[in-house]
């Protein structure tokens, strides 16, 4: 069944909303769990991983867009960059890998897009202060290797549920994306 356009605005602005409330979320237990400045869990990333998968491509560029305007509102212009940069890059790498006709893994795809993502924030950090930021390149891999993990798990993890609200396609599954 093909879903209207107020639809998929409704459907669109509930990603986004869940999006920020797990980035909220995320900004709190950060400190909480003593990583280092800069690492976080990456909890949004699993809405931009969820519409990749089960409804568009098209949608999932929507989300990272919307999640770097937030950042500019509501962080300022630096915030907005390097989540516009990290979305864009973690986003590229992941449609990368989903091309071929046989598909990676989902944690393959999550670990990339998380390790692309704090590429492309770094890229931006170096522009803004020049090599002493490179030594800090080794944290941020390290992290999104085990954070694009962890992302990875909590998406198999909650997608019973979601199947269970029918927001998802049955015959859907990470490992077989479909636009």
């Amino acid at each position: 069944m093909r879903k209207g356009t107020a639809w998929r605005v409704a459907f669109t602005g509930m990603l986004f909303a869940l999006a920020i409330v797990l980035s909220i979320a995320e900004s709190w237990l950060t400190p909480l769990l003593g990583l280092p400045p800069g690492v976080k869990l990456g909890l949004a990333n699993c809405v931009v991983m969820f519409a990749l998968y089960y409804t568009s491509r098209w949608q999932a560029l929507l989300l990272v867009l919307l999640k770097a305007g937030f950042g500019l509102i509501t962080r300022g212009a630096v915030a907005g960059l390097l989540s516009l940069t990290g979305g864009l890059a973690s986003l590229g790498v992941m449609l990368l890998l989903l091309l071929p006709k046989r598909k990676p893994g989902v944690v393959l795809v999550s670990v990339a897009g998380a390790i692309f993502h704090n590429l492309g924030q770094f890229v931006v950090v170096w522009w803004l202060y020049g090599p002493p930021a490179a030594y800090y390149l080794p944290v941020l891999l390290v992290a999104g290797l085990v954070m694009g993990v962890l992302t990875a798990v909590l998406l198999r993890v909650l997608l019973p549920a979601l199947e269970k609200t029918g927001l998802t396609r049955k015959d859907a599954t990470p490992d077989s994306p479909e636009d």
